[in-house]
């Protein structure tokens, strides 16, 4: 076993997130901060493996060569990071972050700071924090997780984030665009804590992240701090309903929006007739079989944080 030096592996997506972040530039940098932190570093592409279970085989094959099992970084946005983490539950090697993202909620929610430079420092300097993490089925979700119309803004979303750039604008007028030309009706049953709802809704939101939640002016932000399911159903399809409920969105007052209702559970089943629903996931769309279970396994992904002294 190696005894002097810890290992450090970043992983980034080539196609997006650090590469797009001039990476042939700012790399050394990174690499200079972790040799100085004692860390023995090594780069991956996540697209370098057929699956990222594979990727993160060999990662943790060289980590358990070392005496002191380092760090595990994942460098980029929502998916990279859902990516990474999804490997790392119930790990003692904790994960490192270098946001890259356009909301970076998981940095910002742990007080990882937004510049790269900074951010790399921590991975050294801080401490592992250990962070409730959502499932639904087998899949995690560090910020969110919604059904019905939320997966249509993530598809126009990305048509415009190719089109015009990744603008923050484009996470509403992708909305617009959908509440205008699309409207589709979800025929559910909710299963809250064992008790079962008939739903038609447009859109299902389950969040994870209490600083998004907190954002939304929403009161189940305290319900995912302590670790548990956190949900937003909008029970009219309307038009009118659903333009007014995007303004309030944006204007942090969904918590007001009429025929919108948010719930906590330790437990959250949803019924369809349909085999197959589809699902935003972290920013990612996916295609999951029914019923959807979803839940928060507490304290199962340690995340390094900054490191904060207690005075006394």
């Amino acid at each position: 076993m190696t005894t002097q030096l810890k290992p450090l592996s970043m992983i980034h997506n080539q196609k997006s997130g650090f590469h797009s972040y001039k990476s042939a530039e700012i790399y050394e940098q990174l690499k200079s901060i972790w040799v100085e932190q004692g860390f023995d570093v090594q780069i991956f592409d996540i697209s370098s493996e057929s699956n990222i279970k594979l990727l993160m085989q060999k990662i943790l094959e060289r980590h358990q060569q070392y005496n002191d099992q380092g760090v595990i970084v994942a460098a980029g946005g929502d998916g990279t990071l859902n990516a990474v983490a999804s490997q790392l539950l119930h790990q003692t090697i904790p994960l490192g972050v270098l946001p890259l993202g356009t909301f970076n909620y998981v940095a910002r929610a742990l007080n990882i700071p937004l510049d790269i430079l900074d951010a790399a420092k921590v991975i050294g300097t801080g401490e592992p924090r250990s962070s409730h993490i959502a499932k639904i089925n087998d899949q995690i979700y560090l910020n969110n997780a919604s059904l019905g119309l939320y997966p249509l803004f993530i598809k126009r979303r990305e048509v415009y984030n190719r089109k015009f750039g990744r603008l923050l604008i484009n996470a509403y007028t992708s909305g617009l665009d959908v509440l205008i030309r699309d409207r589709k009706e979800l025929k559910l049953q909710i299963e809250v804590d064992g008790k079962k709802y008939p739903v038609k809704t447009p859109l299902i939101f389950f969040g994870n992240n209490q600083l998004q939640l907190a954002e939304m002016k929403l009161r189940i932000a305290k319900s995912a701090e302590i670790g548990q399911v956190a949900g937003v159903v909008i029970a009219k399809g309307d038009k009118r309903t659903l333009f007014r409920t995007l303004f309030q969105t944006i204007r942090g007052q969904l918590e007001k929006a009429s025929d919108v209702y948010s719930f906590s559970a330790d437990q959250v089943n949803v019924y369809s007739e349909k085999t197959k629903l589809t699902v935003a996931i972290d920013g990612e769309i996916v295609e999951m079989m029914t019923p959807l279970n979803i839940h928060v396994e507490k304290n199962a992904l340690n995340i390094m944080v900054p490191y904060v002294t207690s005075s006394l």
